[in-house]
């Protein structure tokens, strides 16, 4: 499943701070599956996993054993990851800070349906010079992530208004200049006016929405070892995209039969149903290489991730 946008814009490379997750890609990149791996069965507890379980999981997933230890090296320097030794033996785990970044992230992905609409939109107008195209590309990539869409190209909007996280992110941003407001959009004459809704293609999030429950209404209901991690790691690839494509847009200005409770239910059915043995496989995968219990891996839900993962 390949994003209608530019990829580079809803997964920007350059992320605020001193982490810099991997930049997404149409397929499963060595980083960006182990960052997923960690995510999924660590993100709550931060454990560290034994950098040869790290080598083995990715191995089942397809990259070779140099590739598996480049990218973990690499995380390294991103501030992704961190690393210890206990003898010969050296072990990984997510830093605080990239903990804290997929944490938000999972949160938005994995939310629930959005309160009712009061039919106002959110508007953030900037204005950066044509040579800054670098400023620009990572402007919009943040936009992207907070639900913002492109209604002109220096005129981005959302349905939504300003939650107390999104205040701070904007308050982070040293991009330029920009003003944000909310309005209510104004009937005009048909020939000459653009709804906002125009912001978003559609059409191409319908199908986005009917290819993901095509693929995964065939999932068997019994996936074990191996399988489970894969089918996991895959069905959370594909569904991440949805949210951001689809930010709760207004049910009210969408075609009749939206998709997206359908979606989001069948990626619970599946995420949620692959959690304990997948969790038992990453935990075999692990035992062999640590001297101490591996309970720290646990496979999260979804409504533990849209909580934010709190203890």
């Amino acid at each position: 499943m390949t994003s209608p946008y530019d990829i580079d814009e809803i997964f920007p490379e350059e992320s605020a701070g001193s982490v810099r997750l991997p930049r997404r890609q149409a397929g499963n990149s060595p980083q960006g599956l182990a960052v997923t791996l960690l995510a999924d069965y660590t993100l709550r507890t931060r454990a560290w996993l034994p950098a040869a379980a790290i080598v083995d999981l990715l191995a089942e997933g397809g990259v070779s054993p140099a590739g598996a230890r480049t990218a973990i090296s690499r995380l390294v320097r991103r501030g992704v990851l961190e690393g210890r030794r206990q003898g010969r033996r050296g072990s990984h785990r997510l830093t605080a800070a990239a903990a804290a970044s997929l944490t938000i992230g999972g949160s938005a992905i994995a939310a629930a349906a959005a309160p009712p609409w009061d039919e106002q939109w959110t508007l953030v107008a900037f204005s950066l010079p044509q040579q800054e195209g670098t400023l620009r590309r990572a402007l919009r990539g943040k936009l992207r992530w907070m639900g913002f869409a492109p209604l002109y190209d220096g005129l981005w909007i959302s349905p939504h208004d300003l939650s107390e996280k999104t205040r701070a992110r904007f308050a982070e941003l040293t991009l330029g200049t920009l003003t944000v407001f909310r309005a209510r959009h104004i009937e005009l004459d048909a020939a000459i006016r653009r709804n906002p809704l125009d912001a978003w293609d559609t059409a191409e999030i319908a199908r986005q929405y009917e290819a993901f429950i095509r693929r995964w209404s065939r999932t068997p209901s019994e996936i074990s070892g191996a399988g489970a991690v894969r089918a996991r790691t895959e069905v959370m690839d594909t569904y991440r995209r949805l949210p951001i494509l689809d930010p709760q847009l207004p049910i009210g200005l969408l075609p009749p039969g939206w998709l997206r409770e359908p979606a989001r239910e069948l990626f619970m059915s599946v995420y949620d149903g692959l959690a304990d043995a997948a969790q038992e496989h990453v935990r075999a995968v692990a035992s062999p290489y640590s001297g101490d219990e591996v309970s720290g891996v646990r496979a999260h839900t979804v409504a533990e991730l849209a909580a934010g993962l709190g203890r």
